[in-house]
């Protein structure tokens, strides 16, 4: 970088991301585009491409437009940044009008860094319109390979996206994109005018990712026999090829015990974008999903990846499994296959439409996921020669180098099968031919028993044949033909006359570990001693995740809380020496994370003064007044008296926004179906009057004191119904509202009127609760 720009940019990466340097090539992409220049970036999932574009977009004037093609994507980087102090927002169809002209207001103002817009948006003449008006620091395409039609995400409206190049030529563009083979870069280069722009390629090598591939026997069973092995308790990623296959598999799992839920394309939305979003938020969450789930989601701590079908091609098997470990942290690709799945793709192929160039580029593609699924060497060398690298030693990291197979010369078995297959017709399944050469009498092989062939294979048990029939497929000799059954191609003939020598692997099948040996809970690599304060760190993190709306990732990423824990800072410096914690969230979350530190366990706490969430307050008539808020009615015995409808009042829907602050920050695009759970912040000239919003009643210290046995019960209840319900456990009850209960003791729902913080709603919502819970305690 140069002098100019290096000081710059390395200040703000670490003011605002809390890094001191940046990786592989970033900085030189940063450098390019933070002075003027285009570029093409290839960079593998989890490699930070993000920053690429956002770091040039806070070091250049005007605001940063991000071309994405998932409504998913845009949210998750958008809470992401804002937690981060940048001020970022998106354009989509998830938007009311009046949020709409908000962030276009913004853009036009100056008061956005970054906008995220999705291409068809873009492509409209009011867009077009609003960003000529507007001051652009860049354009960046994510997902750049969607301009091709030779990619496996093609969207037609990327290549529509050619307009930058003429609408705005002097713009900044960068491309970016976690696979592409040449032909698809030439589209990108072609499309958004990047012919003369560098080229930066990453590394392809996730180290951290473990890679494994398994003969398919019983798919679900070695499935959950990996998870309970290994990831119990983590968020993993499971693909399979048909919807069928999704819902069946999920349910499977439910009733084994796991947290799962189902996702694919003939779901409604609601139901979609219901378990996107749990899987987003919550820990611990396995989603079992075809191919349909996956572009755009940002979760760094999935700690695995499974595939029970055979991926169509190589570029689709990397990217799948890259979404494994996006922190750093350990993690697994994990993939079980057979010879029905390599029938199935192969016919799929060949029985499609396309042009004959188009399928036998996509057999090629298939034909290199195959060879490495047969791998009988480095996984990960063949994964990175796939993409034009070169890893000169073993990696030692996947299952080829941790449990090197057995390879054998094996023409002769292939010259049985292959003959077993010209013999009997050129038309039947693996199955049939494995009866031919074990010589197994059945129904259906009458006429084949006078073959030389029959029973040529005693000498072998039904798994080498199975085997040997799925890797002769695999390297092409065999292919599918009609009827499910297989053909010997005429790349055998080398074989059959004993030209070629052949070596196959050996499957081995490993025993399944025993319970008492499978592992905890959340697989991080962390020692016993810091595991205590890392989940410590975890649940405050999940609460407040909470309490913003936001995905716990947001907050700080596994990797963070694993150095914090590792580390044990005891202060604010150096707390801010821990990667991953910028300026912003020192300052938002520092002095908590030190308070759990100390202790060593999170305590359930009251969300700091100045957020508050609308939905929290309730319902008022429409005429309440901020006087009303701030002056509560009292009655002659000391006890509030206004009516029960205004025991919590909503804020006034003015300030469901940002209100006005020494930096203020444009508000988080509103969802129409839901603004009522829009995080507002609130001055501290306010914060005095929402207090209020709900008042309580001190218990005197001289008068009856609370049962002890009944507060702990009470408090135990307010844990439950917060976990149920989301909310913070003091939005439940205050603590004013549980000494009352504690020391009053109401054994009837007519003695629950009147005690402070209990309106008709709250009784009505946990009246009954509440009275289990002190007639269990009192009546033992």
């Amino acid at each position: 970088m140069t002098a100019t720009v290096l000081p710059q940019a390395l200040e703000v990466l670490q003011r605002v991301w809390g890094y001191n340097e940046f990786r592989g090539v970033q900085g030189d992409i940063v450098r390019t585009v933070a002075e003027g220049g285009h570029a093409l970036v290839l960079m593998p999932t989890g490699g930070g491409k993000s920053l690429c574009y956002q770091l040039p977009s806070l070091l250049r004037p005007g605001v940063g437009i991000v071309v994405s093609p998932l409504i998913a994507l845009m949210k998750d980087q958008v809470d992401t940044l804002r937690q981060l102090g940048v001020r970022a927002a998106y354009l989509n169809s998830t938007l009311s009008p009046t949020a709409a002209r908000t962030v276009e207001q913004a853009v036009l103002t100056g008061r956005l860094d970054l906008l995220y817009i999705a291409p068809e948006r873009l492509l409209l003449p009011r867009t077009l319109e609003l960003l000529h008006r507007a001051q652009i620091a860049l354009f960046a395409v994510d997902e750049a390979h969607c301009v091709s039609q030779w990619g496996h995400d093609f969207r037609p409206e990327y290549q529509q996206l050619s307009v930058l190049t003429t609408e705005f030529p002097e713009v900044p563009r960068i491309a970016l994109t976690a696979t592409a083979d040449d032909r698809t870069r030439a589209d990108i280069r072609q499309v958004l005018g990047l012919q003369r722009a560098p080229e930066f390629v990453s590394s392809f090598d996730r180290p951290n990712i473990q890679y494994r591939v398994a003969d398919k026997t019983s798919p679900r069973q070695q499935l959950l026999d990996f998870i309970q092995a290994e990831h119990l308790g983590d968020a993993g990623v499971i693909y399979c090829l048909s919807r069928r296959s999704v819902e069946e598999t999920a349910q499977w799992l439910q009733e084994q015990g796991l947290p799962v839920v189902a996702y694919h394309a003939g779901m409604p939305p609601q139901e979609r974008s219901w378990a996107q979003e749990r899987f987003l938020n919550e820990e611990g969450l396995i989603v079992v999903a075809t191919v349909a789930f996956g572009m755009g989601i940002d979760k760094p701590n999935v700690r695995f990846v499974a595939h029970l079908d055979l991926p169509k091609s190589m570029e689709g098997y990397y990217q799948e499994t890259g979404r494994a470990g996006r922190d750093g942290l350990p993690s697994t690709a994990w993939m079980v296959y057979g010879l029905a799945d390599v029938v199935n793709v192969r016919r799929m192929l060949a029985d499609s439409d396309a042009p004959e160039d188009v399928k036998r580029i996509e057999a090629g593609k298939l034909d290199a996921l195959l060879t490495y699924c047969e791998a009988a060497t480095c996984r990960r060398q063949l994964l990175l020669s796939y993409f034009g690298e070169t890893l000169p030693e073993p990696c030692g990291n996947c299952d080829v180098c941790l449990n090197p197979p057995t390879v054998r010369d094996m023409t002769q078995e292939a010259q049985m099968a292959l003959s077993a297959a010209i013999r009997t017709g050129n038309r039947y399944g693996s199955a049939y031919l494995t009866d031919i050469l074990l010589g197994k009498d059945n129904d259906k092989n009458k006429r084949h028993r006078q073959l030389p062939t029959y029973g040529v294979g005693q000498g072998h048990d039904v798994k080498v044949w199975r085997s040997v029939l799925r890797q002769l497929v695999s390297l092409g000799y065999l292919t599918a033909g009609p009827y499910q059954g297989l053909t010997v191609t005429g790349r055998a003939r080398g074989i059959l006359r004993g030209e070629v020598r052949l070596l196959l692997r050996e499957d081995t099948v490993k025993p399944r570990a025993p319970k008492r040996e499978r592992a905890q809970a959340t697989r991080v690599a962390i020692g016993a001693h810091d595991r205590p304060l890392f989940l410590a760190l975890r649940a405050w993190r999940a609460e407040r995740a909470g309490q913003l709306k936001v995905p716990p990732y947001v907050i700080f990423s596994d990797a963070t809380l694993k150095a914090v824990a590792e580390l044990r800072p005891g202060s604010l410096h150096t707390l801010g020496t821990v990667s991953g914690i910028g300026e912003r969230r020192l300052a938002e979350y520092g002095s908590e994370v030190l308070r759990i530190v100390r202790s060593g366990v999170h305590e359930e706490q009251r969300r700091p003064r100045g957020t508050v969430q609308a939905h929290e307050f309730g319902l008022v008539p429409q005429d309440v007044t901020w006087e009303t808020l701030a002056a509560p009615r009292v009655g002659s015995g000391g006890q509030d008296v206004r009516p029960a409808s205004q025991e919590k009042a909503v804020l006034p829907e003015l300030l469901e926004v940002t209100l006005e602050s020494p930096d203020p920050p444009l508000p988080l695009p509103v969802e129409p179906v839901a603004p009522e759970v829009e995080v507002v912040r609130v001055p501290e000239v306010i914060a005095p009057l929402v207090a209020q919003v709900e008042p309580s009643v001190p218990v005197e210290a001289s008068g009856p004191q609370p049962h002890p046995v009944v507060l702990v019960a009470l408090q135990e209840l307010r844990r439950e119904l917060a976990r149920e319900t989301g909310y913070a456990a003091y939005v439940v009850f205050p603590n004013a509202t549980l000494t009352a209960l504690a020391t009053r003791l109401p054994r009837t729902m007519a003695e629950l009127i009147g005690l402070p913080g209990l309106g008709a709603k709250r009784i009505e919502a946990y009246g009954e609760s509440i009275l289990d819970a002190i007639n269990t305690e009192l009546d033992e």
